[in-house]
């Protein structure tokens, strides 16, 4: 049976997931691109090095965001979602950050999967720069989310 999901459970698909879609205009093109995210039900955070998500985000800052749940192939939900692309500073930044850290910290590797001693997540003091790779500064941003769809499977 194929459906269309409401808006209690699109907002469950789209704090259920931690990995979607960004849509956005490159220059003259689209440019899709998979992020790490959390939503709290109004926003979806994220945070990016400097690179082409983020000049295409902050030269047309409209967006459309995708994400799935998939089961299987007879058993999925999808929600798209349109929205505005907000780039955070200060304080912003920090609470975007604690956002997405609540979200993800969960899921990233622990000490016991790895074998590792008691202590510190192994993950932690990356976490807290935001991700920034090889010196690079991170950007946390969200998206303000407007008008959502959402389609089901379920067999």
């Amino acid at each position: 049976m194929l459906g269309t999901l409401n808006r209690q459970q699109i907002d469950q698909v789209l704090r259920g997931a931690v990995i979607g879609r960004i849509g956005c205009l490159a220059g003259d093109r689209v440019y899709l691109v998979p992020i790490t995210y959390a939503c709290d039900g109004e926003y979806v955070y994220g945070h990016s090095a400097d690179g082409m998500k983020l000049r295409a985000l902050r030269s047309h800052p409209s967006v459309c965001f995708e994400v799935e749940l998939v089961e299987d192939l007879a058993h999925w939900q999808r929600v798209i979602a349109w929205g505005t692309f907000e780039e955070l500073q200060g304080a912003a930044a920090e609470a975007g950050m604690r956002v997405l850290m609540d979200r993800l910290m969960p899921l990233m590797v622990s000490e016991t999967s790895t074998g590792q001693a008691t202590g510190p997540h192994p993950h932690a003091e990356q976490a807290q720069t935001a991700g920034a790779g090889a010196g690079r500064q991170a950007t946390v941003y969200r998206i303000r989310l407007g008008e959502r769809t959402g389609h089901f499977e379920k067999h």
